[in-house]
């Protein structure tokens, strides 16, 4: 059954705006150190029930299979909804989401993983046309309370310094207060916006309607 769009609107959003909304529902509990190009949310009648973030791929050179620069390839970096909503709403997000993309932006590929950790195979991408490409080497993550973050977030610097935040998960990580975990391979999707020789539409503001 498809959606109300009268009722069920998506939005692009300033990342901060759906920052809480992410750390309280989706898995790892956190975006830090998670980049961001373009946020955006899920609503019914008016209130968020869903957001998502894409962003610049993790991985140095991760770009190359899939686009003509680093910037024509975005990785959708979180995406959450809270239980109660439509069977298709995760879908329709993704689809109101790429769609927006290829009109406002130059972006030819968009690449996603989906955690078999945390219980994701990615029949949600397989409904949204994205198409599944391969697997991942093993993940390192990691665990800090309730929260998970990359090991990459510990090798964040700034000026040749660690950052704050990665200074202080290597001192967790020190003290048995935090600790490292190896996770499974997650499943690479991928998702083709437009060839390399076509030309974007011209851009909106950061909080147009998608």
């Amino acid at each position: 059954m498809a959606l109300d769009p009268e009722i069920f609107t998506v939005h692009s959003e300033p990342r901060d705006n759906v920052r809480d909304f992410i750390e309280t529902h989706h898995y790892s509990r956190s975006i830090n150190g998670v980049k961001s190009s373009y946020c955006f949310s899920l609503r019914r009648a008016g209130e968020m029930i869903g957001a998502a973030l894409y962003g610049e791929v993790a991985t140095r050179n991760q770009w190359v299979p899939y686009g003509s620069s680093e910037k024509a390839v975005l990785e959708l970096r979180r995406l959450v909804l809270i239980d109660d909503t439509p069977r298709n709403a995760e879908s329709y997000f993704i689809a109101r989401t790429l769609k927006w993309l290829r009109k406002n932006t130059a972006v030819e590929s968009v690449v996603s993983y989906a955690d078999p950790h945390h219980g994701h195979e990615g029949i949600v991408y397989k409904a949204s046309n994205f198409t599944l490409i391969g697997k991942s080497s093993p993940t390192k993550v990691v665990v800090w309370g309730d929260r998970e973050y990359h090991d990459r977030a510990m090798r964040t610097k700034y000026n040749g310094k660690l950052k704050p935040f990665a200074q202080s998960l290597v001192d967790a990580v020190a003290s048995g207060e935090a600790y490292m975990e190896t996770r499974p391979p997650k499943n690479i999707y991928l998702y083709r916006l437009r060839r390399q020789s076509e030309s974007p539409s011209a851009s909106v503001g950061p909080d147009g309607e998608a």
